[in-house]
C-alpha cells in the first residue's frame, strides 16, 4: 500500500484564469496565487495570465487551455458578488460545474479561487483581508494536486 501527499513545488507550466469582472478583488487574488507559484519554486516565465471578461467565461478558457496540453494545472480566479436578482446564482453553480468538469474531463487539477459572496467587503476579506488570500489558497490547492497526479501517474508507469 502506497501513501500520496502533495508537495508545494515546480511541476511544469501553470496557467492563471482571471476574471475582469470585480478586478478591484481578482486583481489581489492573482497577487496571492503568483506568490504561490513563487513560494513553489516557478519562475514567472512558467505561468500564464489569461485575462477573461467574467467568471461565467472561465470554464470555457479552463477547456481551451487544458487541450492545448501544456499546463500542469489550471488556476481560476473570479469574484461572483450577490445582487438582488438570481444572475449571481446562475453564474455562480455554473461557473462551479464547468470548471469541474474540466478538471474531470482532462483529468487536470484545477485551483477554484471563484469567491461567492454576499457584499463587496466579504469579497476583499478573502483576497488578502481577515479572511486570508483565496487566490493563494487555490493555486496551492492546484500545486498540491498536480504533484500528487504527477507521483500517481509515475507509480503506475512504474508497475
Amino acid at each position: 500500500m502506497a501513501d500520496f501527499s502533495g508537495r508545494l513545488r515546480a511541476s511544469g507550466r501553470v496557467a492563471i484564469l482571471v476574471s475582469r469582472y470585480n478586478e478591484l478583488i481578482t486583481r489581489k487574488l492573482l497577487d496571492g496565487a503568483l506568490a504561490c507559484c513563487r513560494e513553489a519554486g516557478l519562475a514567472r516565465e512558467q505561468v500564464d495570465v489569461v485575462w477573461l471578461p467574467g467568471a461565467f467565461e472561465l470554464a470555457g478558457a479552463a477547456a481551451a487551455a487544458a487541450e492545448t496540453g501544456r499546463y500542469t494545472c489550471l488556476v481560476a480566479l473570479g469574484a461572483v458578488i450577490r445582487g438582488e436578482t438570481p444572475h449571481f446564482d446562475y453564474v455562480a453553480a455554473e461557473t462551479a460545474r464547468g470548471l469541474n468538469e474540466v478538471a474531470v474531463r482532462h483529468a487536470l487539477p484545477v485551483g477554484f479561487g471563484v469567491l461567492t459572496v454576499d457584499t463587496l467587503q466579504q469579497a476583499a476579506d478573502r483576497a488578502g483581508g481577515s479572511a486570508g488570500n483565496k487566490g493563494h489558497e487555490a493555486a496551492a490547492a492546484a500545486l498540491l494536486t498536480a504533484d500528487v497526479v504527477a507521483q500517481l501517474r509515475a507509480d503506475h508507469a512504474e508497475s
